[in-house]
């Protein structure tokens, strides 16, 4: 197979890596200089086949089998549409889009061109998911009532991410919910076998601005007299890191001289108190499933670890697991607290590379569609759609304080695009 990765930034190097072991990647396009000559140099792609804008590159027609689209945010729909018109079968990192009229839309014309596009909800394929999955489905601690659900985001990774980062402000990427925890809504949903019913929403952006910017701090970090006190240094957050996340993230350049030249100038070296950020730092958000399951789902930045935990509460039982230890706990209910616990610990078995193996097993999952016209993906368009119409109308009773009915908003979506 043939493919081309369009946004040579994390996410579409470890999916191009994995792919380049067996498959020709024959074109990279990405307007950062840097990236698009470190990709072309590790994936052997000639000078004609370097485009910095994804119109130059469609210009040549269809040249390749399939393309991994893993730009910003905004820029999916456009280079998604375009990439179907020409043929393209397309593995789309997530968010599909941050509209969901344009999710639809893409949805729509996949499938009337028959195309092939799997999006990149990477925890439907660790084993850790596929476990919890299994245990659900085999009914033996009965029908689930209630979930909890958390996304601990880790105090370091918001700060890079989501305050100094590319996913800082709604208008220029995604509100958090959507681009963090579209995962999040995609395995619910996914666990509990159910469409969303009604969501509401709560949270807001509540540590990382200005006010409480310590007394006598700078705007860049470099500058700053009192950044040896503060644990968000850039200095601290980049430096001890270089070859790793999220160094690797600011600069294709990591020696120590590089990074801080990057910190000198670039959003990475701002003071996290006081960027132009708006995205929510915390979030709690109330689903109510067709079926009748009920889950809360905590967004947290305000976390010493990347991490997520998750309780399941069912008839018979109730499950616990912690993706960070690879634990899960299985405990079936006793008739007083007397009796013994009879409780099942299971460690679902490693696979090699990030998200707890979820980028291999996306990326088998990939190949494997691209090379057999009747295999059914575990994350193709049709299954993911749902996912980002949760995160939107968590997002949307958020802003208004209202409950978001799923039904209503799909129809009145669906006219949208229709009329």
């Amino acid at each position: 197979m043939k493919l081309a990765l369009i946004g040579a930034g994390q996410r579409g190097m470890i999916y191009t890596r994995y792919a380049y072991q067996s498959e020709d990647i024959v074109a990279v396009i990405e307007p950062n200089d840097d990236r698009r000559k470190a990709a072309a140099d590790e994936f052997q792609i000639p000078l004609d086949r370097q485009f910095e804008s994804v119109e130059a590159f469609y210009r040549l027609g269809k040249i390749c089998d399939a393309v991994i689209i893993s730009s910003m945010d905004r820029d999916h729909y456009e280079q998604t549409m375009q990439a179907l018109d020409l043929g393209y079968d397309i593995l789309l990192e997530k968010p599909i889009s941050p509209s969901p009229e344009e999710c639809l839309r893409i949805q729509q014309m996949a499938n009337e061109k028959g195309r092939k596009v799997i999006v990149c909800h990477v925890l439907r394929y660790t084993h850790f998911f596929a476990e919890i999955k299994r245990i659900i489905d085999s009914q033996e601690l009965g029908k689930v009532i209630t979930i909890q659900h958390n996304e601990n985001v880790g105090n370091f990774h918001m700060a890079h991410s989501f305050v100094r980062g590319n996913w800082r402000r709604s208008d220029l990427a995604s509100p958090i919910i959507m681009q963090k925890s579209c995962h999040d809504m995609d395995i619910l949903s996914w666990l509990v076998d159910s469409g969303a019913k009604r969501i509401s929403s709560y949270g807001n952006l509540t540590y990382f601005k200005e006010e409480n910017a310590p007394a006598g701090s700078a705007e860049r970090c470099l500058d700053c007299k009192v950044a040896a006190d503060c644990r968000f240094d850039a200095r601290k957050a980049y430096l001890p890191m270089r070859g790793q996340w999220p160094a690797t993230a600011i600069s294709v350049d990591q020696s120590e001289e590089g990074l801080l030249n990057v910190l000198a100038t670039s959003p990475y070296g701002r003071c996290v108190y006081r960027t132009d950020n708006d995205v929510c730092d915390h979030q709690v958000t109330l689903i109510e499933f067709k079926n009748g399951v009920t889950a809360t789902f905590n967004l947290s930045a305000f976390t010493n670890k990347m991490y997520r935990t998750i309780k399941i509460m069912c008839e018979h039982g109730e499950i616990r697991g912690d993706d960070n230890l690879n634990v899960i706990e299985v405990t079936r209910f006793n008739s007083n607290m007397a009796e013994p616990v009879e409780q099942t610990v299971v460690r679902p078995a490693m696979m090699s590379g990030g998200h707890n193996g979820g980028d291999t097993g996306l990326m088998i999952d990939f190949l494997d569609n691209l090379g057999n016209a009747g295999f059914s993906s575990r994350s193709s368009i049709d299954m993911s759609v749902e996912s980002h119409m949760m995160a939107y109308a968590a997002e949307e009773a958020r802003l208004t304080g209202t409950v978001i009915d799923l039904d209503q908003l799909k129809e009145k979506l669906q006219h949208s695009i229709t009329a």
